[in-house]
């Protein structure tokens, strides 16, 4: 028996945001359940951690470098055309289901590869969304989380002879922001971060723990020289008019984002009972994930997810399938968002084609151990979303110990590059790329660099 796949991703979800990813107050049961009765995986990152590339590479299993999508700026006959595993799911005999947030280009229409389909333009709106339904725009009112909810579990309700493989791809945690054509977000009076009526009173003046690295501008510099241009203009008018809509790097916001995913757990509580009702639960492969990190002031960054602290590239990550994976267990490996489609096709009788660039999963729950990868590759493009993001540019290569950050065109011959060792310094404080001593190491590290990024564009 083929089985079905269930794919819950969250927009901007750290990985420590939810209860079982370490979170100090936020509740979630349901999740946590898929944890418990799962694996989680503790190194699963984004390869470009923005909305646009990273879900282009979530469903096509390539790197941003590979498809295209490289920023967030609308490109909507080209996200018509991407290679997504959901059409060989297809050939193999699965309907298949998009519920949420496309955010592929800026228009809800359906894309290739889906039976049914359920989105919106551009970021939607949290209350009273305009939908698209398989071509058709609809206009509902309520919480979007609710209604996204309602409509995950009426199409798990139907009465099939296939297996099924639904995308369901919530709006939360983001907030309610308008984005222009050319990827600028704007955040209205009205906008920010909306919660449902009966959570308003959640966690009320709970309070995050601060980190060593959460610091201010002038102290981040001391180590990241090349921020410094960026910091300042993160403080003219433009800028903070965005931090102050958004309440960025304050305690508020981390629980309004906590309030929000009180109802996102409501709905995997739901979608759980409908899968036992139906006696499909155990024959679920269910991915819990999101499409990038987000910072709580660390580096001095935020409201932000772009860059390539571990803040900004770590994922939630958690599969639940009794089948293959052992329950309450926790993994190391280095896994990539693109593992998730080689994985899918595999799983449902197929062969991933060569143009994919994940490695399936399967072979992690084996029962003798499989040689995995020993780096990954992390790349961004300067885009100008927000003010301070000109010149931005990196690639960057993270191994079992360490980082080196590459700034494409910030000073010479890689002057303000970054190192760290993440063994003895997990906060990614101590830039170690001057040190003579790890000379060998940062050129060991560039070299690898230079390998991936051919590897990625396919040279």
């Amino acid at each position: 028996m083929k089985p079905n796949f269930l794919v819950i991703l969250i927009d901007d979800l750290r990985y420590d945001e939810f209860g079982a990813g370490g979170h100090p107050y936020l509740q979630t049961p349901h999740i946590d359940r898929l944890a418990r009765e799962g694996a989680i995986f503790d190194r699963a990152f984004h390869t470009t951690p923005i909305c646009s590339p990273n879900r282009a590479s979530i469903v096509s299993g390539q790197y941003a470098s590979r498809h295209g999508i490289i920023d967030n700026v609308a490109r909507d006959a080209m996200s018509h055309r991407l290679p997504n595993y959901h059409l060989e799911l297809q050939r193999l005999g699965y309907e298949t289901a998009h519920i949420g947030k496309w955010h592929m280009g800026n228009d809800g229409m359906p894309r290739p590869g889906y039976d049914t389909w359920v989105s919106y333009d551009g970021h939607g709106k949290l209350n009273d969304p305009r939908l698209n339904h398989d071509g058709k725009y609809v206009q509902h009112n309520g919480y979007i989380t609710d209604i996204m909810n309602g409509l995950a579990v009426d199409f798990l309700k139907r009465k099939r002879k296939k297996p099924f493989s639904l995308f369901f791809a919530h709006k939360a945690v983001h907030p309610d922001a308008e984005q222009a054509a050319d990827g600028t977000l704007r955040i209205s009076a009205q906008g920010g971060y909306v919660v449902a009526e009966r959570h308003k009173d959640l966690y009320r003046d709970a309070v995050f723990p601060r980190t060593p690295n959460m610091l201010p501008p002038a102290e981040v510099i001391k180590s990241k020289p090349a921020w410094a241009d960026s910091f300042a203009l993160k403080s003219g008018a433009a800028s903070q008019a965005i931090l102050a809509a958004l309440q960025s790097g304050e305690q508020e916001e981390i629980r309004l984002r906590a309030r929000m995913m009180a109802a996102v757990d409501e709905g995997v509580g739901s979608i759980i009972d409908v899968l036992e009702m139906n006696g499909e639960l155990d024959n679920t492969f269910i991915v819990f994930f999101s499409d990038n990190g987000f910072f709580f002031g660390e580096h001095a960054l935020g409201p932000e997810r772009r860059f390539a602290y571990e803040e900004g590239i770590r994922s939630p990550f958690v599969i639940r399938y009794p089948r293959k994976v052992k329950a309450g267990s926790r993994r190391r490996e280095l896994v990539i968002c693109q593992d998730l489609a080689p994985t899918l096709i595999e799983l449902a009788g197929g062969k991933p084609g060569t143009q994919i660039q994940g490695r399936s999963l399967l072979p992690l729950f084996a029962v003798r151990r499989a040689a995995w990868r020993k780096s990954i590759l992390i790349e961004y493009w300067a885009e100008q979303a927000m003010p301070w993001l000109v010149g931005m540019t990196y690639k960057a290569v993270r191994t079992d110990r360490h980082k080196y950050i590459h700034w494409v065109n910030r000073g010479r011959a890689g002057e303000l590059d970054e190192l760290y060792d993440l063994e003895l310094d997990p906060f990614e404080l101590n830039n170690l790329n001057r040190s003579r001593k790890l000379a060998p190491i940062r050129d060991k590290l560039r070299r690898e660099l230079k390998r991936l990024v051919a590897e990625a564009v396919g040279l």
